[in-house]
């Protein structure tokens, strides 16, 4: 008979706790971490002799890796002539990482080494993924890359194929990935002289890339639940919105575009009808954060600034490869406006009420987003006097990683380059993420009696 003793003498008996890997600081502060480590990476393989036909400075370097990173396309310098083939792969990359972003990868890292994920990890990830179930965060991570993975290598063999009719296969097939990874990751930078301009007469191209675009910037949760579900009566209510959501801006976005520069000589007005419609749609859906252009920012109508501007502003779906408010934070103020009007206690959404604290949220986000805007706006216009509509439109890009531009952020001074990088940084962790990573929320056990305030 075994005594409590003989068990000292079997410890391959005891069972050990799998490992951990704690992070010493908060969540949304590691996050930004993350990205700054993966910029200061990027801009040393930048300065390395064989990422670019000529030698270039630390700081066009670190702009580069920094718009890479954030998947914004906001460039000094042409990668196209400037980058060498193992530079573009290099910025290729930085797009891959920062686009599906450094913690799902992290994670894939930690599942394939057998770690399990500790607390504060679990933290980090739903920080990143926007979640609430901790159950659901090894799901996503694995979901997410094997989604974008099908995804982009279909698309790329697709566009490699077609792209074979006019030139050589192994042209073809580097144009494909570069592009193809540009567009799932919403980055908007292109290796034609004109971005994507030079496709225009090419409608199974730009239609094959808006299809990227939306993919990617419509959110992961989205596709995962359409993929599982399969039916419209099936999909939850934030997918339906979403769904709705997207295609209703996008149409309407098409048509009031195609209305604006219908008669502009200097876009589209010399083109037959189809292209012109297919240069609005790809400009309209790009606007939403990837930075591809078929019309030239500089020479579009006013009008038609304003409204990029716009879809700029707003961005894709939570947890994609697109940035700007986000569609979901969009919708819950404009439930939270419809609301008010109709003297509802509830912001209700299909029969759902939104919590007031997701309200607080979307406001929050449109503020501090608002507020870095007009910050980097007021900056900029001090450094450099350049027309006020060029620069809105360039710090607009930048604060929502779109990369649009009126072609001058090369020619910014330098303190203005600083700022659009930082705004760019801004934009890719969230100003939420970015305000919290500065500050320790707190509860706090008192409440004070409510008073009257007027507003509006």
């Amino acid at each position: 008979m075994l005594t409590k003793k003989a068990f000292t003498f079997l410890p391959s008996l005891r069972v050990r706790p799998r490992p951990q890997i704690n992070l010493p600081a908060s969540p949304p502060l590691v996050l930004a971490l993350g990205f700054f480590t993966l910029i200061v990476l990027g801009t040393l393989l930048f300065k390395m002799p064989f990422a670019t036909q000529t030698p270039i400075t630390w700081f066009d370097a670190f702009f580069t890796a920094t718009s890479a990173v954030t998947v914004t396309g906001l460039m000094v310098i042409e990668p196209a002539t400037v980058l060498t083939m193992p530079g573009q792969i290099i910025m290729t990359l930085l797009v891959q990482v920062g686009g599906l972003g450094i913690v799902t990868f992290a994670i894939l890292a930690m599942l394939s080494l057998g770690k399990r994920i500790s607390l504060k990890n679990q933290a980090l990830a739903l920080e990143a993924f926007n979640q609430t179930s901790v159950s659901k965060i090894k799901q996503t991570a694995l979901s997410v890359f094997k989604i974008a993975f099908v995804i982009q290598g279909a698309t790329m063999l697709w566009l490699t194929l077609w792209w074979s009719q006019n030139h050589s296969l192994k042209e073809s097939a580097y144009w494909a990935y570069f592009h193809v990874t540009m567009a799932f990751n919403n980055a908007g930078i292109s290796l034609y002289e004109h971005s994507l301009i030079d496709l225009i007469h090419d409608p199974v191209s730009l239609s094959t890339l808006s299809l990227m675009i939306i993919l990617g910037g419509i959110g992961f949760p989205i596709i995962m639940n359409v993929l599982n579900k399969k039916r419209w009566s099936l999909f939850s209510p934030y997918t339906k919105l979403i769904l709705i959501g997207t295609a209703a801006l996008n149409l309407v976005g098409f048509v009031v575009l195609w209305a604006f520069e219908f008669n502009n000589p200097a876009t589209i007005a010399s083109l037959p009808l189809h292209e012109q419609a297919a240069a609005s749609w790809l400009q309209i859906i790009a606007s939403r954060t990837a930075g591809f252009i078929t019309m030239e920012p500089q020479h579009l109508e006013t009008s038609s600034v304003l409204l990029i501007m716009l879809y700029m502003f707003i961005g894709g779906g939570s947890l994609s490869t697109a940035s700007g408010i986000k569609l979901g934070t969009f919708i819950v103020l404009l439930a939270a406006a419809a609301s008010y009007l109709r003297r509802r206690e509830e912001v209700v959404l299909m029969q759902r009420s939104v919590a007031l604290e997701t309200v607080q949220k979307a406001l929050s986000l449109v503020l501090i987003t608002f507020s870095l805007f007009f910050l980097g706006l007021l900056l900029i216009s001090v450094f450099d006097k350049i027309p006020l509509e060029s620069l809105m439109f360039e710090v607009m890009s930048a604060i929502t990683t779109t990369g649009m531009s009126f072609g001058i952020t090369a020619e910014l001074s330098r303190p203005s380059q600083i700022v659009l990088a930082v705004l760019m940084f801004a934009g890719r962790i969230g100003p939420l993420t970015l305000v919290y990573s500065l500050a320790t929320r707190r509860r706090s056990r008192i409440r004070y009696p409510e008073m009257p305030f007027q507003v509006g």
